[in-house]
């Protein structure tokens, strides 16, 4: 084995202009793909957490089937106690308590049916990037307060302003007709029109009172540090739910499916286009190895004929294809992780990137996410392809027949 792998190497270097061509298209499409896979995987980490940190959390405990329902009664009994000894027991200040109902809101001249949260002021930021997108005003401060914030849109469809007073009526807890006049104290733009025309905030308190809660709220909202730690701490969580209580602790995907089925979309046609640069490369490969093939058709009839079978060619001609493809794995997997390794730390961005993350409260540069899958992925899968396609070239030696070979010239 080890003359055939000299042999092998030795081939190699014959036309070392081609060799070298064959193995710089290698490295430059593993290094092409290292860095645009590491940096997918990065946007997808970002597009994640930015979504899910903008309102839902990365869980939520709830009454069972609240999530489907969302019936005003089923409620998560002292959310506000449980939520204490979350944060306690967690040790993550990012966990609070959160009510929901749908409710009219209405001005001196118009009316809208909104769906009014209630959010308790020294926790909400920790689990919502919504306060931190008040363009005008405020966010509420105190609990008990009759304040409310209203999306941008909302404000120009009611016809209000900052200061100005809203009436709200809706359903309570028990059944019961609810009404309140809170005072327009904040107006956020999360450039979601969806969000800025039917979302409205209320402090927890005051919303307690309002819809009758008597301490109760319908979901516990759950930051963790990281996707990679959910696991853990959904556990951790899951152990210290009271057991007296029925209640359930949901993850992002199954809060958010969606979520998952665009990055499993984005996926599959990123993918597509990986696979097209991959073909493209063996076929490079295909035509180097059968050149090289054909230049030696002479050389292959002489030892032939001496008694040399076509398998042990064919398995040379293979030999000197992993040989060049192992060469443009690891050279573009080092280039890839090298150019990976510098945005990781520095960050990508693009022109104009820094204003649009500035208006939707979003970090300005995506970071890409180096790991080993990353790295070796996209090099495997070339040289899986390299190895596929120098099968061609092998499998023509076995059609080789020595006398007209040895006539090649």
């Amino acid at each position: 084995m080890n003359i055939t792998i000299r042999l092998a190497w030795r081939n190699l270097w014959r036309h070392s202009r081609r060799t070298w061509l064959t193995i710089g298209a290698m490295v430059f499409s593993n290094a092409l793909l290292v860095f645009m896979i590491s940096l997918q995987f990065g946007m997808y980490e970002l597009m994640i957490d930015n979504t899910l940190q903008a309102f839902i959390g990365h869980m939520q405990i709830q009454a069972p089937g609240y999530k489907d329902d969302a019936k005003m009664r089923q409620v998560v009994p002292d959310a506000e106690q449980l939520a204490a000894t979350l944060r306690q027991e967690l040790d993550l200040e990012t966990i609070a308590a959160r009510s929901a109902a749908f409710a009219l809101l209405s001005s001196e001249d118009r009316s809208y049916g909104v769906q009014i949260f209630g959010v308790d002021p020294r926790y909400e930021p920790g689990v919502s990037t919504l306060p931190g997108l008040v363009k005008e005003g405020r966010y509420p401060q105190d609990r008990d307060a009759q304040e409310i914030v209203i999306g941008s849109v909302l404000a120009r469809n009611l016809k209000v302003s900052l200061g100005d007073e809203l009436t709200l009526l809706g359903s309570g807890r028990d059944g019961s007709f609810s009404a309140a006049v809170a005072e327009v104290t904040g107006i956020f733009e999360s450039g979601v029109i969806e969000m800025d025309r039917s979302i409205a905030e209320v402090p927890l308190g005051f919303f307690d009172d309002v819809f009758y809660m008597d301490g109760a709220a319908h979901a516990v909202v759950i930051v963790t540090p990281g996707l990679a730690v959910i696991e853990d701490y959904r556990a951790r969580a899951e152990a210290l739910l009271p057991a007296e209580e029925d209640l359930v602790l949901h993850d992002w995907d199954a809060l958010q499916p969606g979520l998952k089925q665009a990055i499993q979309a984005d996926i599959s046609s990123a993918f597509f286009m990986y696979g097209v640069l991959v073909i493209l490369v063996a076929f490079s490969v295909m035509n180097t190895q059968l050149m090289s093939v054909l230049e030696r058709t002479h050389e292959f009839g002489i030892v032939m004929a001496l008694g040399l079978t076509p398998g042990r060619l064919g398995r040379l001609v293979i030999l000197e294809t992993s040989l060049m493809g192992l060469a443009g794995l690891f050279l573009g997997a080092l280039v890839g992780g090298l150019i990976t390794l510098w945005f990781t730390y520095n960050g990508f961005s693009y022109p104009g990137m820094d204003q649009m993350a500035a208006n939707f409260n979003l970090p300005s540069r995506f970071y890409p996410q180096a790991t080993l899958l990353t790295l070796f992925l996209g090099p495997a899968v070339v040289f899986v392809g390299s190895i596929l396609s120098a099968l061609y070239p092998a499998l023509r030696l076995h059609w080789l027949r020595p006398v007209e070979a040895m006539r090649a010239v």
